[in-house]
């Protein structure tokens, strides 16, 4: 079974990839960036594998279930994967650094900047598997709904916070807020200019535009029927309210 999606199926991972071509990232890691390759892990996620997810309120509106989601042979794929991190994490690891080897020479030879997301869908602490630490010479990045996981990760591991309006969310937000990361916020009804003080950059551009955000917060606008949630994930446009009222 395969894991990784190299060749930007996935509609987030091809945009991201595509901005470095279009429009390069300028300097990461003291070098110049124009162009980059990122590989993305979709695991069918849970309230185990996205822990968060419950205070969050994100799960029914989850990602798991807009674009490709609607397609069973999708989500069977997805789903296959879980299953398998579950039930024999050790092959499966073996199975996704060897990939993730590839990977890396792979953008080696074609002198393109390799990125990986191993979270598509998921929230696990890869870093507890050591996977981001065997692999120095990729930038890993991921959103995260776990703010004990933020400022904790190796060099080569960028984590934005993903924001939830839920009372019973409110500890984590302050925590993630306290750390000056980046704060991912989904917005329905376009992107306000700022937000809780903080500018909003157009989040749906790119993922590592997005990391590199600090002091920031990542706007994403709902797509799907998240833009129908109510549960306080999905946050409304304060502009918009502020026009209406």
């Amino acid at each position: 079974m395969r894991l990784l999606d190299t060749t930007g199926g996935n509609p987030k991972l091809g945009k991201t990839t595509r901005a470095g071509f279009d429009h390069g990232f300028g300097e990461i890691e003291g070098a110049a960036v124009s162009r980059a390759r990122v590989a993305g892990l979709s695991l069918h996620p849970d309230t185990v594998l996205c822990a968060g997810s419950k205070a969050a309120g994100c799960m029914p509106e989850c990602l798991r279930n807009q674009g490709r989601g609607n397609f069973d042979s999708v989500t069977d794929a997805r789903q296959a994967r879980a299953d398998w991190f579950y039930s024999d994490p050790v092959a499966f690891l073996t199975q996704l650094k060897g990939e993730l080897e590839n990977f890396r020479d792979l953008c080696r030879r074609d002198s393109v900047m390799a990125f990986a997301r191993l979270n598509v869908l998921s929230d696990v602490e890869w870093e507890k598997y050591g996977v981001p630490q065997a692999f120095p010479e990729i930038l890993f990045y991921d959103y995260t709904k776990l703010a004990a996981r933020l400022c904790k990760t190796t060099d080569n591991y960028r984590l934005i916070f993903s924001y939830s309006g839920r009372p019973q969310y409110a500890r984590q937000v302050a925590r993630a807020w306290s750390t000056g990361l980046p704060v991912a916020v989904v917005f329905r009804g376009g992107l306000p200019a700022q937000f809780r003080g903080r500018r909003v950059i157009d989040g749906d551009r790119s993922d590592i535009l997005n990391y590199r955000a600090a002091g920031k917060i990542v706007g994403l606008r709902a797509k799907g029927t998240a833009a129908r949630d109510r549960s306080g994930f999905v946050i409304d446009n304060p502009e918009v309210l502020a026009v209406a009222s």
